[in-house]
């Protein structure tokens, strides 16, 4: 197949669509967040990572069977009535009153995070084998959608309330996402033309689902449960983590936000364009260990806690003669016996009087306050002064933003890769696997806020999000280990028993 004019004209609209999807589906994250600030409505943790992960749902579950109508019928007509079925809704979340209206606006406007499977499917047909890689990476670049709305909804929200005056007129901003979609829908049926893969339109419902029997179907969809599923999770959870944690207002934490979502969006072309030149396994192990580092450090939580540590006993009884903060000495009946302190040394960080510098890592300091004073008398063994040792951690908010930065730039170069893969193995089944690994990466974006609305009720800690993604990344890690070692048997069975067999004498020689 020869690409023409028509095929990058049709990837630039789809990419435009998919933008404008994106900036709707993840919405909720910004919109939530806002009403829940000022006091308009009082919902929990549990309950906004509910209403965050609610629209993803949506676009998760309806990803498989857009993808199949995508095969079937062509790009045009799915994705054109998706585009106009999800303005309707989300005009109609402008209109909500309570918790439960929410949830129904949630539902129907989450359809616009379906426009994945469309786009995917619908763009595939446009390229050849050797460009597909590049092509569904910049359509890729659509994630981005959730960096605008992001950096975006925050200051239209402040704009339409009047900087929080007229609170009621919130409202006015799903309105606007609903004109959008209804504008670029009608655009869509305009511009675009139809094409369906041949193989595809001749089958059967069923036969399509045929290649959901393969098991690299569902790594491929764990792999996007992470990369994908995360990062729309976290395009959205960052936001009330800036504000609960740093203290930032909804608008500054959007634009900080904005710095892990844009780039991870724009960065999936060049994930494609890496994947075609360097092998989609490649990329996606660099992508994996990178996330895994990443990860580990931003586990350990903002600190300032204070322990028990190493304390001081008497080694005679006697009476305390004198009680310093370097020493005690205690008359015994073998004379004066001094036990030497660790004395504090200066004020010590803190959280809450406001750290100086940047800390890169833990601080801890350890001291020795005695518990006695002159005049007791003490056993042998008696507790003298006891230990205390204090550990601070400022998880200074620019170590944190760069870290969360290189996770995002990480997990947009793996969405392309794992898409990559699906055209290899399945090419006349783009549709239907894309569908399925997209419900499966969608999946990750609704049950992601809601996990971390539990880990955070249950623990009181914000980085459990991050313990949760490297526990997930492991699993991705060891799984995809585990599948390299079988196929090296399989295809190079010599190779595979030369390195064991030199690698054992070696460790034996070691010996």
């Amino acid at each position: 197949m020869k690409e023409t004019p028509k095929s990058w004209l049709i990837l630039a609209v789809n990419t435009a669509a998919f933008t404008v999807c994106f900036m709707c589906w993840t919405m909720n994250g910004v919109l939530v967040t806002y009403l829940v600030d000022n006091g308009v409505f009082h919902w929990n943790a549990v309950q906004i990572g509910w209403l965050i992960g609610i629209p993803v749902l949506t676009g998760s579950l309806t990803r498989l069977p857009v993808g199949l109508l995508t095969d079937k019928y062509g790009g045009k007509p799915v994705y054109g009535v998706l585009l106009l079925v999800s303005a309707l809704f989300m005009y109609l979340q402008g209109e909500a009153n309570s918790y439960f209206g929410f949830v129904l606006g949630g539902l129907g406007f989450g359809l616009s995070g379906a426009s994945f499977a469309v786009g995917i499917a619908y763009t595939s047909v446009w390229f050849s084998k050797e460009k597909q890689g590049t092509a569904l990476g910049i359509f890729g670049v659509g994630n981005a959608g959730s960096a605008i709305t992001s950096m975006g909804a925050p200051i239209l929200l402040n704009y339409f309330t009047q900087q929080g005056a007229e609170l009621d007129r919130w409202r006015t901003l799903p309105r606007v996402y609903a004109l959008a979609l209804l504008v670029t829908g009608i655009i869509f049926f305009l511009v675009t033309e139809n094409r369906t893969a041949p193989a595809a339109a001749q089958k059967s419902m069923g036969e399509l689902l045929v290649p959901l029997k393969h098991t690299r179907v569902w790594r491929f969809g764990l792999y996007y449960f992470l990369v994908f599923g995360g990062f729309v999770a976290l395009a959205q959870w960052l936001i009330p983590y800036y504000v609960n944690v740093y203290g930032m207002t909804v608008a500054t934490a959007g634009l900080t936000a904005a710095i892990f979502s844009f780039p991870s969006g724009v960065i999936r072309a060049i994930g494609g364009w890496m994947s075609d030149k360097w092998g989609a396994r490649a990329v996606m192990q660099w992508v994996l260990g990178l996330c895994l580092a990443c990860f580990a450090l931003l586990i350990i939580p903002r600190m300032d806690i204070s322990s028990p540590g190493s304390g001081v006993m008497a080694s005679l009884g006697g009476v305390v003669k004198e009680v310093g903060e370097d020493a005690i000495i205690v008359s015994t009946p073998l004379g004066d016996r001094k036990h030497v302190l660790v004395a504090k040394r200066g004020q010590q960080e803190s959280t809450q009087a406001g750290p100086e510098g940047v800390l890169i890592f833990p601080k801890s300091a350890f001291w020795q306050e005695p518990i006695v004073n002159v005049g007791d008398n003490v056993v042998k063994k008696q507790l003298l002064a006891r230990g205390v040792t204090h550990v601070f951690f400022q998880a200074n908010v620019w170590i944190f933003t760069f870290l969360v930065f290189i996770v995002g730039i990480t997990m947009g170069i793996g969405k392309a890769a794992v898409y990559r893969h699906i055209p290899d193995y399945f090419p006349n089944d783009v549709g239907v696997v894309g569908g399925m690994v997209g419900v499966l990466g969608g999946l990750g974006g609704f049950a992601c806020p809601i996990i971390f609305g539990y880990l955070l009720q249950f623990t009181g800690l914000w980085t459990t999000c991050w313990m949760f993604f490297l526990a997930l990344t492991v699993i991705c890690v060891v799984w995809m280990h585990m599948v390299i070692r079988r196929l090296m048997k399989v295809e190079a069975p010599q190779a595979v028993k030369h390195i064991e067999d030199n690698s054992f004498a070696a460790l034996r020689e070691g010996a």
